[in-house]
């Protein structure tokens, strides 16, 4: 107990590590510290005793474990850190602040060790980091008046602003995190409600949202990736909106778009004030906020969202304004925590409306905002939606004054011949299909007609080297569509992939509808993911499409959920884009598909196709069996076991007549199908890709050993044709 302030009150549990013998995997990995790991769980052993032997709302928060480690350690302090965050699980509920360890560390090139403290702690109450200091002789200080409000709203469950921010902004000396270091500035309003910088210490916000900027440095922004920066404050009246909140939202649109950055928010609000002074003009502001919004995503401004928290009222709107609507590029990431509801729970009971268990039956990731696509991603803590935010900047981040994200260093060859890569999938019918090249392959994919898996397809395109990050994977009947974030020599791209295997439903299925999701095709919910897509990187990166497309779904189901308008969509997006578009034909490429990724909507947009491809109005089959229907009769009645047949019917009579008339319908449907097939391999070997290029509809037709380094040279040629626009647009 602090002798200045009885109500700090702590538990600390010191303990003595006296072997430090390492178990190793067959790679000469450490994977286990025994005597370490023994000593501690005793430590936190002793902690969970004495903790449940106290009321729930009266046990201790801000403990600490203290190891004193007597070996000399001949490791990097990073090698600890891992085993610890292995160890962590076993922390939850302790009320842990942080696990200090004094070591004596063998230093790499000298003889003599050197003492050093290791402190492990979780700000944010998720993220585990590592800093490494000098032996600290100084008293543990009592708790500030800001700690102390750390530790209260962290019993109640939630992540106070400036602690969120210590988690976001580890120092870039002394400390190891999956966050890369960096640095936040505070600003707040001024008497002319101008945001302004302030120096204060943490917790001293008069509203309930702190505003500033951040900048986090990595290898390829070592100058820093700058964003703006909104938090909810649950301490003044949990984050409700009013005239205060609504002018720093406001003000912090007008600072990113000053500055060129993106906005990045963590928000946690109760909605609209409701008191006994202020009532509708509180909603106002709320409107006044939106518009300011809606003005800024138009411009092509980016705002990120990371809910972690429940979100009612007026925050879900500007939540939905900033990252769901056709337009925005901005995410929204969403954890088991958060929520975001027009009206709670408790409100529509007591009204008579409609309700849920709870607000996460109303409006969380798993049942609502997941499948619906409106969240675009899921993180299961909030220190994984931090690192998904960072890694969704690697791929899209532009530094103000330039015009694309950064280009990467790769090991992965540019000259990759793709056919070598393993094809991996578990349906039988795509058992003869082993490696990429089999895709290729006239004798193992005759007519390009077998079914593949779209994303091993992806997968041998992209960087080995920097996985993708895929978006909307949760939405539900939009599977046929994959959206990837990733990088291809390097470059960041927007991927877009076709799925080219029946995907199965879920759920009830109408009988006006399919009843599998069929390979290479649009259905309504796919075609809005694909819209929302190509908008997302306009103006930011180019856009890859791996095309395997045998047109829109045309089902009375897939007309009655809005086919054509979100067909349309697609078609808006890209001729709307901004900058390089590469469509890639892997194997087909008919019907509306092609008229929405045209090269006639964008001078952009550069076709390119694997040799063998199809490119048509319809397939070869559907185009026999509807449009060639007269010259399919005409060869089937000129067949002649269908002729022989006939002419034996002439001459029989009574029970043989009957029988080879059986006869003749059972021969007339097997020479029809094969007629069908007959004329359709006509009409594919006319409507080749061969011919789309002759008439303009293609660029280029590529052996498939040259896709990825033709995509390469593709994005390079794109990204320079922009910037010479840009240059000209500039310099006139």
């Amino acid at each position: 107990m602090a002798r200045d302030n009885p109500q700090d009150e702590r538990l600390f549990a010191l303990a003595e590590v006296r072997d430090m013998t390492p178990l190793r995997d067959a790679a000469g990995a450490i994977v286990q510290f025994p005597y370490l790991e023994r000593m501690l769980m005793e430590s936190l052993d002793s902690i969970r005793l004495y903790q449940s032997r106290r009321p729930a709302r009266q046990r201790l928060f801000w403990n600490r474990v203290m190891l004193y480690i007597w070996p000399t350690l001949d490791l990097a302090p990073e090698e600890l850190l891992e085993i610890m965050r292995k160890l962590w699980p076993a922390t939850e509920g302790l009320g842990l602040e942080r696990i200090v360890a004094n070591v004596r560390l063998q230093q790499p090139g000298t003889d003599e060790p050197r003492d050093r403290m290791l402190h492990f702690s979780n700000p944010g109450g998720r993220e585990l980091t590592l800093r490494v200091s000098p032996p600290i002789e100084t008293p543990i200080a009592a708790l500030s008046a800001y700690r102390q409000k750390v530790v209260q709203w962290r019993q109640r469950g939630f992540v106070y602003p400036y602690e969120l921010i210590e988690m976001l902004t580890p120092s870039i000396e002394g400390i190891r995190s999956h966050i890369p270091p960096g640095e936040f500035a505070e600003y707040d309003l001024d008497e002319n409600n101008q945001l302004v910088r302030v120096s204060r210490p943490y917790g001293k916000n008069k509203a309930g949202l702190v505003v500033g900027t951040i900048r986090n440095y990595t290898k390829t922004y070592p100058d820093g990736m700058l964003r703006v920066i909104l938090l909810g404050d649950p301490s003044h009246g949990m984050g409700s909106i009013a005239e205060p909140e609504s002018r720093r939202v406001i003000e912090a649109v007008n600072l990113a778009e000053r500055l060129q950055v993106p906005i990045e928010w963590f928000p946690l609000s109760a909605g609209a004030k409701i008191s006994m002074d202020s009532g509708t003009e509180n909603m106002d502001w709320v409107a006044r906020a939106l518009l300011r919004i809606i003005q800024f995503t138009q411009a092509g401004g980016e705002i990120n969202i990371v809910v972690n928290g429940i979100n009612v009222g007026g925050q879900p709107y500007w939540n939905s304004g900033s990252t769901m609507l056709m337009h925005t590029r901005g995410i929204l990431i969403m954890t088991p925590n958060g929520a975001m509801v027009l009206t709670g729970k408790q409100s529509l009971d007591y009204s008579g409306g409609v309700s849920a268990e709870d607000n996460y039956g109303i409006g969380g990731y798993e049942r609502v905002m997941g499948p619906n696509g409106q969240a675009q991603y899921f993180a299961p803590d909030l220190s994984m939606a931090c690192q998904i935010l960072m890694r969704h900047y690697d791929h899209c981040y532009v530094v103000p004054g330039e015009r694309f994200p950064r280009r990467v260093p790769t090991s992965d060859p540019v000259t990759r011949d793709i056919r070598d890569f393993p094809h991996y999938s578990s349906r039988p019918d795509e058992s003869d299909i082993h490696y990429i090249g089999d895709l290729f392959s006239e004798e193992k994919n005759p007519g390009r007609k077998h079914s593949f898996d779209m994303r091993t397809v992806m997968q041998s395109l992209i960087d080995a080297d920097h996985q993708p990050l895929e978006r909307w994977s949760g939405m539900r009947d939009a599977e046929t569509v994959i959206v990837w974030d990733a990088h291809i020599g390097g470059y960041p791209v927007a991927l877009l992939g076709i799925e080219s295997h029946l995907v199965p439903r879920y759920g009830f299925v109408p009988g006006d509808g399919p009843e599998q999701w069929t390979a290479g095709t649009l259905f309504p919910m796919s075609s809005k993911k694909a819209a929302r897509a190509i908008n997302s990187a306009s103006g930011n990166r180019p856009l890859v499409v791996a095309a395997n497309l045998s047109g829109f779904d045309g089902s009375p189901e897939s007309m009655r959920n809005f086919e054509l308008e979100y067909g349309a969509e697609i078609g808006r997006a890209v001729a709307n884009f901004k900058g390089p578009i590469i469509v890639c034909v892997i194997s087909r490429f008919h019907g509306g598909s092609f008229v929405v990724f045209s090269k006639a909507l964008n001078e952009n947009v550069e076709i390119v196709a694997v040799e063998g491809s199809f490119a048509s109005v319809i397939g070869g089959i559907p185009a026999a069996a509807v449009v060639f229907t007269r010259d399919v009769e005409t060869r089937m009645k000129a067949d002649p076991r269908v002729k022989a047949l006939q002419e034996q019917i002439k001459q029989a009579q009574g029970i043989q007549k009957a029988t080879l008339q059986s006869q003749l319908n059972e021969v007339t449907a097997t020479v029809r199908a094969e007629k069908i097939s007959e004329v359709a391999s006509e009409f594919d070997n006319i409507h080749s890709v061969e011919r789309a290029r002759r008439v303009g509809s293609i660029d280029h037709v590529i052996p498939p050993a040259e896709v990825r380094p033709f995509l390469v040279k593709a994005i390079e040629r794109g990204i320079e044709r922009e910037l010479q626009r840009q240059n000209g647009s500039s310099r006139s």
